[in-house]
């Protein structure tokens, strides 16, 4: 499988994101990338360039939808994308100033709206071309919803399920990818105030990534043993896998 020489990443500014900018970045390869933070995009830009990739940066919300298509259409304009990683995420616990309802809004307006915002243009395009692969960054999270982080879980259940009918809907004409990740240093599990397990590095994480999607897999979960585990709780019968999954670290206080 050919390597991707047009590449475009969502969120980043930070975490995976940026490490899978700078993993890719390389003498020949075109980076698109966004992100919430001029700064630290900048960096990251800087980084790239200094490895050798040409780069172009873009400091836009993944949730407005005309501003999203306009900047993805440019840049398969001039750089016809190989790759298009639907990475941005936010994750909203709700709390005394923050109601479920909104935390619930909030994630699903980034992680989900923000995700069919990043696929949808470069999807037409792709298909077009019968030509391209598109990653969607879910969590291990998404394999089924978590008490202790309801809007998220169910943000990420959500852009899963779309993924793979998509990469069956696809099969053939543009290859398709879910992510799943477990817990990555970042400045999302930075706030988190209880043990991570298999906690990685993004540089790491980033790897095992571009290892997945060069392989053409349709779901990029890891570490194994976490996947494992969320995959078993799935499977359980509803009662016992309540039981469960109530003994988790509580990150939302809703309850």
């Amino acid at each position: 499988m050919q390597e991707p020489k047009s590449i475009l990443i969502t969120g980043a500014s930070s975490g995976i994101g940026e490490a899978l900018a700078r993993h890719y970045a390389a003498p020949g390869i075109h980076l698109a990338l966004s992100g919430r933070s001029e700064t630290r995009l900048d960096g990251v830009a800087a980084a790239c360039r200094g490895l050798g990739a040409t780069v172009e940066t873009k400091c836009l919300d993944v949730t407005d939808e005309e501003t999203m298509r306009a900047w993805i259409e440019d840049v398969d304009d001039r750089h016809p994308l190989d790759l298009v990683i639907a990475n941005a995420g936010i994750a909203v616990s709700p709390d005394p100033l923050t109601p479920l309802a909104d935390a619930t809004r909030r994630t699903f307006a980034v992680n989900v709206t923000g995700v069919f915002n990043t696929v949808h243009p470069a999807l037409e395009r792709m298909k077009a071309r019968c030509r391209g692969q598109i990653a969607i960054m879910s969590s291990i999270a998404g394999y089924r919803g978590l008490p202790a982080a309801a809007p998220y879980s169910a943000s990420k259940v959500a852009v899963k399920a779309y993924g793979e009918a998509l990469r069956g809907a696809y099969w053939g004409r543009v290859r398709i990818s879910v992510i799943c990740p477990g817990f990555v240093e970042s400045r999302m599990t930075a706030k988190n105030r209880f043990p991570m397990p298999f906690l990685m590095t993004a540089d790491k994480a980033a790897h095992i990534i571009a290892r997945g999607l060069a392989r053409n897999r349709g779901v990029i979960a890891f570490p194994w043993p976490m996947a494992a585990l969320m995959r078993l709780i799935a499977c359980l019968p509803q009662p016992l896998s309540d039981r469960v999954l109530r003994l988790s670290p509580k990150k939302d206080s809703h309850a």
